[in-house]
């Protein structure tokens, strides 16, 4: 009972010098914890689920009264969670941290590994292919929005470089960005098969010769622009009614220059 008082008296003891008011009259956009690394759950379409680590970055506005903003409460949060951070509680999780704030913004950026079995074309060895995805939420008032974006490496192949060439062209690694505001949910390897279809080819994580063999012929046959990439990928992403707005970037990572071709469309069906 006497530690009790004493922890309490001590509590009434030290400031809290975050809640102090501040006179300066300005109000910071968003404040808070970036690079939090924390253990998640993700579930994926075969109904499995994924136990990663992801990487957090979690702000709230300050309005322009309050000196500072209390710092261990968005790990709190996180430690609340445990392991059972989701992307079905995602949202949840926007809510909570804008109220455990006392907020009226609150904002959320999660980015984790996400990995899928694939199979090689041939010899239909197994292997693991990762892949960069990260989920953004903002939470304004009681209006909550979500994107996902996710990070797709593929093989491009120049359409110019094997037309002019007598034999061979040349072709790179290309990272396609996709970034998604959808009505209704969408699975992150949907988003990965939209953008492996319309490249020259897709990454896999372990290939034999016979597979090395048909990727690359594969490739040949499939040549593709970094402007072909972005409008095809848009292509498609047109067709799906979920999909409310998007981005999509290709950065192609050139084998003959020592520097990138890049290319991006941004599209919101409201407008």
């Amino acid at each position: 009972m006497a530690k009790a008082q004493t922890a309490s008296t001590q509590s009434e003891q030290i400031a809290d010098v975050q809640g102090t008011s501040d006179s300066r009259n300005i109000t910071i956009d968003k404040v808070g914890v970036k690079d939090v690394r924390h253990p998640v759950r993700i579930q994926d379409r075969s109904g499995g689920d994924q136990h990663t680590v992801a990487t957090f970055n979690m702000f709230v506005e300050l309005p322009h009264n309050f000196k500072g903003t209390h710092m261990s409460r968005f790990v709190e949060i996180l430690n609340n969670h445990e392991r059972e951070i989701s992307v079905r509680s995602f949202r949840a999780m926007l809510q909570e941290t804008r109220d455990h704030l006392d907020a009226g913004t609150g904002h959320i950026e999660m980015t984790f590994p996400f990995f899928l079995e694939k199979t090689a074309p041939v010899t239909e060895v197994k292997s693991l292919m990762d892949y960069q995805v990260t989920l953004v939420g903002e939470i304004v008032g009681n209006t909550v929005s979500t994107e996902v974006r996710v990070l797709v490496p593929v093989t491009s192949l120049c359409p110019c470089s094997k037309q002019i060439s007598d034999y061979g062209a040349h072709n790179q690694r290309s990272h396609v960005t996709v970034s998604v505001k959808a009505s209704a949910f969408i699975w992150i390897e949907e988003i990965i098969d939209i953008v492996e279809k319309q490249a020259s080819c897709e990454l896999y994580g372990l290939l034999k010769r016979p597979d090395e063999k048909h990727v690359t012929e594969r490739a040949y046959d499939n040549p593709k622009f970094v402007e072909d990439l972005v409008r095809d990928v848009a292509g498609q992403l047109n067709q799906d009614e979920r999909i409310e707005g998007y981005v999509v970037e290709a950065e192609n990572f050139e084998s003959i220059h020592n520097h990138s071709a890049y290319a991006q469309i941004t599209y919101n069906r409201s407008h």
